[in-house]
């Protein structure tokens, strides 16, 4: 069966791969493939920044969120060191349960097939690609998140990895209507959050960076550091479920050819907060748009014309988070980043605007973490 493009898997990053393809050219045959029937669960903070909106809005998405409580403040926390303020715009805490399913049917809505398939295998050819020996298409998205399927099938390692474990616990007083992270005291980057979902329950967790050498922890391990970190955040919690976020690094350079890779397939989860669905979104909306032009050219340049895209919206970005995180294993730096967002609101913003979205280290910043 051919098609114009295939998408391997249909969370956040593919389904945006499908409308943005199909919004750049509205003919196109669209198949996405996932392992899973919807609507599915997915482990995740749950937490959705509205640059998130911003994107859909531009392929014609609105209203996914209408019916859902909106969150204004975020507290940062480390041992004493606390800062709770309103932020610049209000984030969402969505389960992906209903967050994935109505994206998905935003797809389908503009024109994409989704069917069950649990993709084994890539077979990249001159002028196509099999997947299968199923379907063949002029350009593959893979989109088939942390353990991605389609990667190893290129042969393309892994980078840094964290663990994390989530579950939905009843919104314990003093942590409604925001969005709480705790910072562990450790070298290893690590910390615990409480998201307010705005229905009496929230997503609650706690995640670090695995470590070369070191054993990993146990889920009771996990929930004991959630406890230490998040007192009685936890309780009542059910749901409980780990997952693996891989982390981006200091570069982030797609290779040429039909083969994309967005979203966690493409190991782009912020190494500072752990976010993932706006790099989701982003990476897929641009894979979408590079696949239809190759496909209006009928040639083999998706790649490049993808690695261009991503690398004026986040080649900056990304050396900045790896550089921030390398810096935020020092707990002076970020006793010192807390002090600052607490003293300066444009610090704050600054520091939301590059946790959760594309920002960048700003001035204001660089001046908070000196004189603080």
């Amino acid at each position: 069966m051919e098609w114009d493009l295939v998408v391997v898997g249909a969370g956040p990053a593919g389904a945006a791969a499908a409308l943005g393809a199909l919004a750049a050219e509205p003919g196109l045959s669209v198949l996405l493939l996932d392992r899973q029937d919807f609507p599915r669960d997915k482990a995740c903070g749950d937490g959705i920044a509205p640059h998130v909106f911003d994107l859909l809005a531009e392929v014609g998405v609105t209203g996914l969120v209408d019916d859902r409580t909106p969150v204004r403040r975020l507290a940062l926390q480390r041992g004493d060191l606390k800062v709770d303020r309103l932020m610049e715009r209000p984030a969402w805490v969505v389960p992906r349960t209903i967050f994935d399913q109505r994206l998905v049917e935003a797809a389908q809505a503009a024109g994409a097939e989704l069917r069950r398939h649990r993709v084994r295998a890539l077979d990249v050819r001159r002028s196509a690609v099999r997947v299968d020996d199923l379907f063949e298409a002029r350009v593959v998205v893979g989109a088939d998140g942390a353990h991605s399927v389609v990667r190893r099938t290129l042969g393309l390692p892994a980078g840094p990895t964290a663990l994390a474990l989530r579950g939905y616990a009843p919104t314990t007083a003093g942590r409604s209507a925001r969005q709480v992270i705790v910072f562990g005291t450790a070298r290893q980057l690590s910390y615990a959050w409480s998201f307010d979902r705005g229905d009496g329950l929230s997503n609650v967790g706690y995640g670090e960076q695995l470590l070369a050498g070191r054993p990993r922890p146990s889920r009771a391990e996990l929930l004991d550091r959630l406890e230490e970190l998040l007192p009685g955040a936890g309780e009542g919690g059910t749901e409980w479920r780990g997952h693996h976020l891989p982390l981006s690094s200091w570069s982030w350079r797609p290779a040429d050819g039909r083969v994309l890779l967005a979203g966690d397939a493409a190991g782009l989860i912020n190494p500072m907060t752990g976010e993932g669905i706006y790099y989701a979104v982003a990476t897929g909306l641009l894979a979408g748009r590079a696949a239809a032009a190759a496909v209006r050219r009928d040639d083999g340049g998706a790649g490049s014309e993808y690695r261009r895209s991503t690398a004026r919206l986040l080649a900056r970005h990304l050396r900045h988070t790896a550089l921030t995180a390398r810096l935020s294993r020092s707990g002076r730096v970020l006793d010192a980043g807390i002090r600052a967002s607490a003293a300066d609101q444009r610090v704050f913003d600054d520091l939301v605007e590059l946790g959760l979205a594309a920002g960048r280290i700003t001035p204001a910043m660089l001046r908070g973490l000196v004189t603080k």
